[in-house]
């Protein structure tokens, strides 16, 4: 079975550059840690096909599973899933010589909760560093919850805020399917998202006035610290197309000050730069 490769826009590489740099430092830190060791592992939730190819210049360019198999110090274990058989079997192609490296075929909700996370344990003095970066509102809030209350992951997550303006965030809500406000809940986690997107008050036509995307993304934020439990939670990176439209946030969360140290740092680095 073959896999489609994925076309990647600029801001995508970007983010692909964002998450290398920080999983370099990440795995410097825990790799050295002693009193006590821990054990840390990458974790990529919609981890594609390994590569994708640049809409710039046509060539295929390392995925994020790539540039985490090539950090110094390696990672102790690469959770690498995807829901695309031929996907799943491009990533094995690659890594079938890394016994540190399980492939799994299948929906990541299911997965990481039931055979991935329980190898990130608190307790068992094991950390990781998981990306969850799915194309639109396909991640279970559980999922995002779970990593929070679990104080072992750091997580960089994509906030799909182009798919949930297009299909639940209408300005008419009449226009909202019930299929599509179901998935806005799967991924928000309950129906608070509908008081947080739209005000009490309504325009001219008798519509009530949608909240511009920084409000929903900070009222999102907040969710992740008051709810999901991380610690910290910087403010997140805004990825635009060619026209300068918002596609999607990127977040960052974790348990540790020195970790939101250097992503802020990351962060600021790309934020303003331009395709």
């Amino acid at each position: 079975m073959r896999a489609t490769y994925d076309e990647v826009g600029y801001w995508s590489e970007v983010k692909l550059d964002i998450v290398r740099e920080y999983a370099a430092a990440y795995s410097q830190i825990l790799a050295t840690r002693t009193n006590p060791s821990l054990y840390h592992i990458y974790i990529d939730a919609f981890a594609g096909a390994g590569v994708h190819i640049s809409r710039s210049t046509g060539e295929f360019i390392p995925g994020s599973p790539q540039n985490a198999l090539l950090v110094t110090p390696p990672f102790r274990e690469y959770h690498l899933i995807d829901l695309d058989a031929g996907k799943a079997e491009s990533l094995r192609g690659f890594t079938s010589d890394n016994p540190a490296v399980k492939v799994y075929e299948g929906d990541c909700n299911h997965i990481l909760l039931k055979e991935v996370f329980p190898r990130a344990l608190y307790a068992d003095f094991k950390r990781a560093l998981c990306l969850l970066d799915p194309y639109g509102l396909h991640l279970s809030w559980e999922v995002i919850r779970t990593a929070g209350q679990m104080q072992s992951v750091d997580m960089f997550l994509n906030f799909p805020i182009h798919d949930m303006n297009r299909n639940a965030l209408r300005h008419d809500q009449t226009l909202v399917s019930v299929e599509q406000a179901a998935r806005m809940t799967f991924y928000w986690g309950d129906e608070s998202w509908k008081s947080i997107a739209y005000d009490t008050t309504t325009d001219m036509f008798g519509y009530p006035i949608k909240q511009p995307n920084e409000a929903i993304v900070d009222a999102f934020r907040a969710r992740l610290k008051k709810v999901a439990g991380f610690k910290f939670v910087p403010p997140p990176m805004p990825m635009r197309n060619s026209v300068n439209a918002e596609l999607y946030y990127l977040f960052f969360a974790s348990q540790q000050k020195v970790a939101d140290d250097i992503v802020r740092s990351i962060f600021h680095k790309y934020r303003d730069r331009r395709g």
